[in-house]
């Protein structure tokens, strides 16, 4: 049976972990390379990161902090915001991630997924999708519509439609962020996550609202979700304490959900 991963969600604005309610509000918790190594070192499966103003500030991504995680960490690293095109792509590699997660360029220009898979392969290209809960049309019936430019801007497509496009176009992996359910720690929005699991076949990561260990399991025995990002609940000063991995991983044993097992004596450089 494949483990499934548990991934450190990183919004980054001027090198800086930022956390958000609902895509606003940001507070500035520490700097990215000292988060990612104590996140690493408490034995996280994934880290991902994303530069959450390079879209809409319509600049490159902060490459200088992509270098300054990667020095410190060894796990699957993905990196995403401000990616338009392969020699974006090439450079966040080039800097150490493992991963490309485009959002708005790919809505924007959806050939972005298929050159990324062509040339790096489809393990490499994973499609971020911030979505919203809207009334159902026959133009979003899903109830879902997708978001872009950190939630600013709606697009006025369906979720799911969406997320099958991504997996035709060559997208490895899914990454479902519920705008609705980001930073209120009220737990994942299970309903989406399981609509878009049952409808592609690569893997999906459940995002936005995990607050304890126990809405992290419901993730993975309510849905077909392969991962789960848990950011606020590892770092954030706006909950009342935070996890380890250790102890989010422990919850999800006694669930019956397969997980990495912990490792004694894990260093960071």
């Amino acid at each position: 049976m494949l483990t499934k991963r548990l991934i450190a969600c990183f919004d980054i604005k001027n090198g800086m972990v930022t956390k958000a309610h609902k895509f606003q509000d940001n507070i500035n918790v520490g700097r990215a390379e000292d988060i990612a190594c104590k996140i690493y070192q408490d034995q996280i499966d994934e880290i991902i990161f994303y530069d959450i103003t390079a879209s809409s500030e319509k600049r490159k991504i902060d490459i200088e902090t992509v270098k300054n995680v990667a020095k410190h960490v060894f796990v699957p690293f993905t990196v995403g915001g401000g990616i338009k095109n392969l020699e974006n792509m090439y450079e966040v590699l080039k800097a150490g991630a493992e991963k490309i997660s485009v959002d708005s360029m790919a809505v924007r220009n959806p050939e972005i997924i298929r050159e990324g898979a062509k040339a790096f392969g489809s393990q490499c290209i994973v499609l971020s999708m911030q979505v919203k809960r809207v009334e159902k049309t026959d133009k979003i019936p899903s109830g879902y519509e997708i978001m872009i430019d950190g939630a600013r801007v709606a697009t006025g497509m369906d979720a799911v439609e969406w997320a099958k496009r991504g997996e035709e176009l060559g997208a490895g992996e899914i990454c479902v962020n519920s705008i609705d359910r980001d930073g209120t720690h009220a737990g994942y929005d299970i309903e989406i996550t399981s609509m878009i699991s049952n409808a592609v076949n690569i893997p999906v990561i459940a995002s936005g609202g995990a607050g304890t260990p126990e809405h992290v399991a419901e993730a993975f025995t309510k849905t077909g979700a392969s991962a789960a990002i848990i950011s606020s609940m590892l770092y954030s000063p706006r909950l009342e304490r935070n996890y380890t991995v250790k102890e989010i991983k422990q919850k999800l044993i006694d669930c019956g959900v397969p997980v990495r097992p912990w490792i004694e004596n894990y260093n960071c450089i």
